[in-house]
């Protein structure tokens, strides 16, 4: 099978899946906890659900987790935990760690932040805004390449949208939204999660998963024959500002992530596909992505596109059992980054 063969011809049962409906329990549940995860939730004029993960909430590290579970349309595991065995020198307390037995559908069609959504200073009556959308409603719109090589259209009478964004959408975005996702207005849901904010921080690096099959995608392996990932990646601290924030969870998964995918094929595609994955693949490896994108004045398409990976990878083969490693995190490139003086 090759890499534009539709995903859901290679896996039936997925084919049925819903990422939208699999990830309303998951919002529910968000709703149900917001005092203690720090979010707010309300309705707007028209009924559309908004909900504050790091605005004016101060949101938390938990509400990330939950946020970017629910990012994942419900097809994937978050878990924040504490490194017990980690030292100052070679490892960081606090990880991330993602898994799931649906990979492809969790990650690219719903969970990877493809969907860009703008509106003019004249449509605003503004400010201009952008935003790029990730979650199950990208799977409703289909409005990305992407899912011509998926072969997945998800249809629901429910539909929930995270934006990185550190103020509410605009109308005629959220126009765009509803109409594109063929949603009433009660159906949708959307997440704001500024990157600075300890939510949208914590759910930026819990797309470590995400990275790695994107970039299994732009290296032309066959997306069906991805069967099972996981992922973890370290949970950098509180940053200042947006490009500082945007740098360190970069930084986490380009340095700090290990991903581990199990596959089927060939033990030469396997073995392909670790050794050509792993961040230091490119040219840009070494330095902090907050100078990178500085450097290309903010725009993310003239960065190498081989650097969009995990520091470390596993691809074990399912026909064979065996296992291939390549890449290795860089902790010692992170400390000078973020630890301070003692």
């Amino acid at each position: 099978m090759n890499a534009h063969t539709p995903v859901v011809e290679s896996a039936t049962s997925a084919a049925s899946l819903s990422v939208n409906a699999l990830a309303q329990p998951l919002i529910a549940s968000l709703l149900e906890r917001q005092a203690e995860l720090g979010i707010a939730a309300r309705r707007d004029e028209r009924g559309v659900l908004i909900v504050d993960a790091g605005i004016e909430a101060p949101g938390s590290v938990a509400a990330g987790a939950e946020i970017a579970a629910i990012c994942m349309g419900g097809l994937g595991t978050v878990r924040v935990r504490a490194n017990s065995g980690a030292s100052a020198r070679d490892e960081w307390p606090t990880m991330v760690e993602i898994a799931s037995a649906q990979p492809v559908l969790a990650c690219l069609a719903s969970q990877y932040a493809g969907w860009s959504l703008a509106a003019s200073k004249e449509e605003t009556g503004g400010k201009k805004f952008f935003a790029l959308g990730s979650g199950p409603a990208r799977s409703l719109s289909c409005k990305e390449p992407l899912y011509e090589d998926l072969g997945y259209r998800d249809v629901s009478k429910h539909g929930c949208l995270v934006l990185e964004v550190d103020r509410v959408p605009p109308e005629v975005v959220i126009d765009k939204i509803l109409r594109y996702c063929a949603l009433e207005a009660r159906g949708l849901t959307l997440i704001l999660t500024p990157t600075a904010s300890r939510a949208g921080t914590t759910q930026v690096v819990a797309r470590a998963l995400e990275v790695a099959l994107h970039k299994a995608h732009v290296l032309g392996f066959a997306l069906g024959d991805i069967v099972e990932g996981s992922a973890s990646a370290p949970l950098p601290p509180p940053a200042r500002e947006a490009i500082e924030a945007m740098g360190r969870t970069n930084d986490a998964i380009l340095y700090g992530g290990r991903v581990h995918l199990t596959v089927n094929g060939s033990d030469e595609d396997a073995r392909d596909l670790a050794q050509r994955m792993p961040s230091s693949a490119s040219r840009d490896f070494g330095r902090s992505f907050a100078e990178i994108f500085t450097e290309y004045e903010y725009d993310f398409y003239r960065i190498d596109p081989a650097l969009f990976a995990p520091a470390e990878v596993w691809v074990s083969s399912l026909a064979t059992g065996r296992t291939w490693h390549a890449g290795a995190t860089r902790f010692d490139l992170l400390h000078p980054r973020w630890l301070g003086e003692a």
